[in-house]
């Protein structure tokens, strides 16, 4: 959905029997995240500026409950019980897709506002992208979509690497989708790929060793918060094994990583607010469409590419969206 087409939809309302109304003087927004909230510094920034777009203003006429999972996301069904407990208006389950399933899982009666890198669909957050139906909608972010993308991106950068790594959680709801993804694209381009599980920061390290014992020449970072939250332990061992790298964030590249492609994550946040105001108002949850990215950004590190003694070709220079020097 274009960004004009969303913002044409802020105008009718559906009635929807939130708990709002019940505390039409100060609502409350359950904000549930998979990840840390030093990690979320400036999607919160965004979240508030989307509730103020939408009218709310945190402390004023809007209260937010924050629950942060720090990337285990076997907390995240107890957290969003608490929030159901509380009698939210409406949550906000961001930080991954496992944040969304687990409101979902938790409540069929309170709003649900997520913000997926997965195929909000094939994970089972909704059923339809134009009628979610339901108490739940979002944004679909598609991170996990973009790995075949980010390979072809990797191979256009070092196309000598023929043996290529994959960091993976296989606890994230979209990693089997985009492990599928990832492989096929490797077919095609005629890479041999290699993919290596880590659910824990412990098994970051032993994923490494075993990238060095595969011969691995490049790696794919897969999309999941728990990953970004361990970007520093990441790009130190990527750098140390002198490891051509992409991510699925910019934030790995701002701190020293070779290069990103992904949509804004910080705008997908505004949007999420924007959202739960909408429905803070009266608007059913169901009848407002899973809004989806339409602009992505190519991310490249030069120093970082230096270090590796890379050079990058002018072909992927000239389709850069930002070059780091």
């Amino acid at each position: 959905m274009k960004r004009r087409e969303f913002i044409a939809l802020l105008g009718g309302a559906a009635a929807w029997p939130v708990a709002a109304r019940a505390q039409a003087a100060m609502p409350v927004v359950g904000f549930l995240s998979g990840r840390s909230h030093a990690d979320s510094v400036a999607e919160i920034r965004e979240f508030h500026r989307g509730l103020a777009e939408a009218g709310f203003i945190e402390g004023k006429n809007v209260a937010i409950e924050f629950r942060w999972a720090e990337g285990r996301y076997d907390r995240l069904a107890a957290l969003a019980s608490e929030l159901v407990g509380q009698r939210v208006a409406v949550i906000a389950a961001v930080g991954g897709g496992a944040s969304g399933l687990a409101a979902k899982a938790a409540t069929v009666t309170i709003p649900v506002v997520f913000a997926t890198g997965g195929d909000a669909v094939k994970i089972g957050l909704v059923t339809s992208f134009n009628r979610p139906g339901g108490n739940v909608t979002g944004v679909n972010i598609i991170f996990g979509a973009l790995g075949a993308k980010q390979l072809e991106l990797l191979h256009d950068l070092v196309p000598a690497a023929s043996v290529v790594g994959m960091l993976v959680n296989p606890d994230y709801p979209s990693a089997p989708l985009e492990v599928q993804d990832v492989e096929a694209a490797g077919r095609k381009l005629g890479l041999r790929m290699h993919i290596f599980n880590a659910r824990t920061e412990h098994d970051i390290e032993p994923a490494f060793a075993d990238f060095a014992e595969t011969k691995v020449k490049a790696l794919l970072v897969a999309d999941d918060p728990f990953f970004q939250g361990q970007r520093v332990r990441i790009l130190g061992m990527a750098a140390r094994q002198g490891l051509p790298t992409v991510y699925f964030s910019r934030d790995f590249v701002d701190a020293g990583g070779l290069m990103s492609y992904d949509p804004n994550l910080a705008d997908a946040y505004r949007l999420v607010a924007v959202y739960c105001g909408r429905i803070l108002k009266g608007e059913n949850p169901g009848d407002l469409p899973v809004v989806q990215p339409t602009r992505f950004e190519l991310v490249i590190n030069l120093k970082s590419a230096r270090a590796l003694a890379l050079d990058v070709p002018p072909t992927l220079l000239a389709i850069a969206d930002e070059v780091i020097e």
